[in-house]
């Protein structure tokens, strides 16, 4: 393969037999697509599922983030995701920074579910996926996403084999979408999407992510007549203007029109431009953020290729300068450098809109009219939730394995119930004050001689019988002396310089 996709350079194929599907039928018991289409243990997957170096490039540029960081993340994402309407509506800067710093591969599933609103849909539209699955759908879309499903990410171990679970998910969702917006059909620039989407999550959520991705992110990419993508065409140029002049003015002299070198770009989501490892690094800020990451990463790409007159010089014409754009550097694509670059780049959702609305009306005055009306674009997770506001059931956490614990025996129930019952009971128990028989240098008064120590409370919580006075009690000795606060008791007796024996102590304080 000439072309160069997901940072992938063409590898030996020879080993890559096709199967008929029958013969995928009979071979059904094999564990895996690739064992089924001749990927034996020589050949072995990347940790991002691509095959026998499919993906070399994202090896090198990955960051490789040390467990004990990891584990800290996945804490932090795990108590946003538990109360993710408090951190969207209060710390959503806080969000937009953990996107940007990368999402744990682990959850990166279910927070993209979240970030695109697509978890709010689903819980919305409940049963929806499976009455769409249901139906046969349009014969002319079934055929042209047939004819696709093996193009995308053919190296990657869910979708190497035809017929294989992964193609089938993928023909399931897109086939689903096609009945969800008859108007809109299929474009192939969809399926890319759809199978990063499978990557991470069930085909259910996938096909919420697709539609909302398509509908409040990227909308009218994939109506008919590609209106939407030629309108951004036009605002990335612009925008290039401020970014890089030089680029600017190059490729205004040899009159290249944003559609031949962006369509790709925008409409994938670059999935199949950047490096694994860039790629995902992206999309967590681009579901984050909204269109405005798609732009600066456009924006990065441009002013590193073509941003210094030494380059320019490189590529003097038309040609030379597509055959550029099409091979892309590998250093400008690696996963540090660009994200730093897309930080940087100083363009905001604000800048976007403005030139939108400048482009639209210059769109207007020489085309006329759009014919397709999208709906308005969103940019970014909170924007989506505030124009959506969830309920609080459709934010929860709905776990996909349930496990039923075996109920403990009667006698042994009963036996933990009365051990509770009894240490209640002792609780409830308050201990008896007893005062201390000695006198202190502080006190008034003397207190009463020493008498017996008083029998513990007894277990029905009766108080013990009062000793009867004598004659000879005086009547300030028949009153006992009040007690003292535990505090000023406790500093009275660090004052006092009476020795006490350890019986003593441990009998009366």
């Amino acid at each position: 393969m000439a072309k160069t996709e997901n940072g992938r350079q063409p590898v030996d194929t020879r080993s890559i037999r096709t199967i008929s599907s029958s013969h995928i039928d009979d071979e059904s018991s094999l564990g895996s697509d690739s064992e089924i289409n001749g990927f034996t243990s020589d050949r072995q997957t990347d940790k991002y599922g691509f095959i026998g170096g499919a993906q070399q490039h994202s090896v090198e540029s990955a960051q490789d983030v040390p467990p004990e960081v990891l584990r800290q993340r996945e804490v932090k994402w795990l108590d946003m995701l538990s109360h993710w309407d408090k951190w969207m509506n209060k710390r959503f800067n806080k969000v937009r920074l953990r996107c940007q710093k990368g999402i744990p591969p682990a959850l990166r599933g279910r927070a993209w579910l979240y970030l695109s609103g697509g978890k709010v849909k689903k819980e919305q539209n409940h049963g929806k996926f499976q009455e769409l699955d249901s139906q046969p759908g349009e014969p002319k879309w079934i055929d042209v996403i047939e004819k696709d499903l093996h193009r995308q990410f053919p190296f990657h171990e869910m979708f190497v084999s035809r017929g294989g679970h992964g193609q089938q998910d993928l023909f399931r969702v897109l086939k689903a979408y096609t009945l969800y917006k008859p108007e809109e059909g299929y474009c192939q620039a969809q399926a890319p999407i759809a199978a990063v989407l499978l990557m991470h999550m069930p085909a259910e959520d996938a096909f919420w992510g697709l539609v909302q991705i398509c509908e409040k992110y990227l909308p009218g990419y994939y109506s008919p007549g590609l209106e939407a993508i030629q309108l951004d065409g036009e605002i990335l140029f612009a925008l290039l203007r401020r970014i890089s002049p030089l680029a600017f003015r190059h490729l205004e002299k040899y009159k290249i029109d944003p559609i031949l070198y962006m369509t790709e770009w925008f409409m994938c989501a670059f999935s199949r431009t950047l490096p694994w490892a860039s790629v995902l690094r992206v999309w967590d800020m681009f579901l984050c953020d909204g269109v405005k990451i798609i732009f600066r990463v456009g924006l990065v790409l441009l002013k590193c290729m073509l941003g210094t007159r030494e380059k320019l010089k490189a590529c003097q014409g038309m040609y030379e300068t597509m055959e550029l754009l099409r091979a892309i550097d590998q250093r400008y694509m690696q996963e540090a450098f660009l994200v730093r670059e897309i930080l940087e780049i100083p363009v905001t959702a604000r800048d976007v809109e403005r030139e939108h609305h400048s482009q639209l009306k210059r769109w207007k005055k020489n085309r006329g009219e759009i014919n397709f009306k999208s709906p308005p674009r969103m940019h970014g997770a909170r924007i989506v939730m505030l124009a959506e506001p969830p309920r609080r059931q459709d934010l929860q956490q709905n776990p996909t394995i349930i496990l039923e614990m075996p109920q403990p025996p009667a006698g042994l129930k009963k036996g933990k119930e009365e051990r509770k019952s009894k240490k209640k009971s002792k609780k409830a128990q308050l201990p008896e004050e007893i005062p201390n028989p000695y006198p202190l240098p502080t006190d008034p008064s003397p207190p009463p001689p020493p008498m017996d120590p008083p029998a513990p409370p007894s277990a029905n919580n009766v108080l013990p019988e009062v000793v009867p006075q004598t004659e000879t009690d005086s009547p300030h000795q028949q009153k006992e002396p009040p007690a003292e606060p535990p505090a000023a008791k406790e500093e009275a007796l660090q004052q006092s310089t009476q020795s006490l024996s350890s019986t003593e102590q441990d009998t009366y304080l």
